[in-house]
């Protein structure tokens, strides 16, 4: 079941033996190396850009993954993929299924305020002011979650937050 690396950089084969190590050692079921099988495989696969296959390889973790938290990488992940291919609704779907298993994940929270950010910009190019006003007040609020769990991140939108007077 193991993915070949196609790319054969050395964080990438770090990853991987160590991936297999944990495997070996790890006490946990059949089911739950398998899981981590498929994510570790979506996690090489979307390295790569081979997002169809990442996207594979997550699904069927969902699938075999019960723990919540460990789902919510999943899902987060998934994520990340949709947004990269410029589907942000399908994104934010799954932003926000992490985020209801994992409320502590600053990252989720920071690329849900980005998308909200986005669509306000958008918004406001295409002279909708109400409508970007309420992306942007959106995007606010999620950055001022990230910011309260990983204060030393996000400069950028802390800088955005105390010059739009969002903080």
């Amino acid at each position: 079941m193991p993915r070949s690396q196609k790319n054969d950089n050395f964080i990438d084969k770090t990853f991987t033996v160590l991936a297999d190590i944990v495997l070996k050692v790890l006490p946990a079921s059949k089911v739950d190396k398998e899981a981590f099988s498929y994510y570790r495989d979506g996690m090489s696969a979307q390295s790569e850009g081979e997002y169809a296959e990442a996207l594979e390889n997550y699904y069927e973790a969902l699938k075999l993954e019960e723990d919540p938290y460990d789902r919510s990488y999943i899902l987060y992940n998934i994520g990340l993929i949709y947004s990269s291919n410029g589907e942000y609704v399908k994104s934010l779907e799954y932003y926000h299924q992490a985020l209801e298993l994992n409320a502590k994940l600053p990252q989720a929270l920071n690329n849900v305020a980005v998308i909200y950010h986005y669509q306000g910009t958008k918004s406001l190019e295409q002279s909708n002011s109400e409508v970007s006003k309420t992306m942007f007040d959106k995007a606010a609020e999620y950055w001022k979650q990230a910011i309260q769990l990983a204060p030393n991140n996000y400069i950028e939108a802390q800088n955005w937050l105390k010059t739009t007077g969002r903080l």
